[in-house]
């Protein structure tokens, strides 16, 4: 890379699942450096003839020396310029020798809920385990995975065939890949998309009634919701009731839609509470304690008569 066409970008600049590589090949001198450098002169890396007595059979690279060159790639790539290596996990699985050629690739994965971002590279998942994923404990990189699938705009399309034209997929977590609605201005004060609380009951209703895409797809969404695993907001204080639900958060808002399968009849309601006037990122969020007893108060208020 050439210091000078370096680029640095912002981190709202860069698209999840954008890519960067970098390949290296490990010539002697590289050792030679990287030991006077490091200070580690141990005749593994320096001395053929003590190497070729070592269990390796030849001379092997420093272990860092391959770990050093993710510097280069984030410093350079991705991120790029103006980015701090803050810190790096690995295990050390095979050695290194003379005129091995590594290939280092670095991709902008989304964060926050979610347990994918924590596993290794390379998982594969069937498109249903990722569907599972989304909506059981909020996995964003499994959302990712489901837009990329999909894409946002055929999202809205079938949302339009389904009558639900306020429901709109404006783009991936954490951005990237924005649909058409999501490129109109109007709509750029909104995250991952949109909708109304109507809409929602008036899918879960459909849901519940087996009239999306067919019974069976019905009842399989049904039960992927029952097994949805935050129940902070509806259902706070619920036990041993059934709840189908799927919850939502930004820094100020709470959101929760859900079908209660009360002992008076299954309820289906749909709360969001915004403006909150602090960020609170735990279960005694106002927030969600307001989203519970406002569902509370919903039950009471609509339940058949006992």
């Amino acid at each position: 890379m050439n210091p000078d066409t370096m680029t640095n970008r912002t981190f709202a600049e860069i698209e999840i699942g954008e890519k960067a590589s970098l390949i290296r090949t490990l010539k002697p001198l590289d050792i030679q450096l990287f030991a006077t450098l490091s200070g580690d002169l141990n005749p593994t890396h320096l001395d053929e003839k003590f190497a070729r007595q070592h269990q390796a059979g030849q001379r092997v690279g420093h272990s860092m020396w391959a770990a050093s060159l993710l510097s280069g790639l984030f410093g350079c790539q991705l991120p790029g310029p103006g980015s701090v290596f803050a810190a790096q996990s690995f295990r050390y699985l095979r050695p290194v020798y003379l005129n091995d050629t590594l290939t280092l690739t670095a991709e902008a994965t989304v964060g926050g809920a979610g347990i994918l971002f924590e596993l290794a590279p390379g998982l594969k998942l069937t498109f249903r385990d990722a569907v599972r994923l989304m909506i059981v404990i909020s996995d964003n990189t499994a959302t990712n995975l489901v837009i990329d699938r999909l894409g946002a705009d055929a999202v809205n399309e079938r949302m339009d065939a389904l009558g639900f034209p306020q429901t709109r997929l404006m783009r991936k977590v954490m951005g990237g890949g924005d649909s058409r609605a999501g490129l109109d201005p109007a709509n750029k004060r909104f995250g991952l998309g949109v909708s109304t609380p109507r809409e929602m009951v008036t899918l879960l209703e459909r849901l519940e009634k087996g009239e999306i895409v067919s019974k069976e797809a019905s009842a399989e969404m049904i039960a992927i919701l029952k097994r949805q695993q935050f129940h902070d907001g509806i259902g706070r204080t619920l036990i041993g009731v059934a709840i189908a639900n799927k919850v939502g958060a930004l820094d100020r808002l709470r959101s929760d839609v859900a079908i209660v399968y009360s002992d008076r009849g299954r309820i289906a309601m749909a709360i969001t509470v915004d403006d909150l006037p602090e960020i609170v990122w735990n279960a005694e969020n106002p927030g969600l304690l307001m989203l519970s007893r406002l569902s509370l108060a919903l039950q009471s208020g609509l339940a058949a008569p006992p």
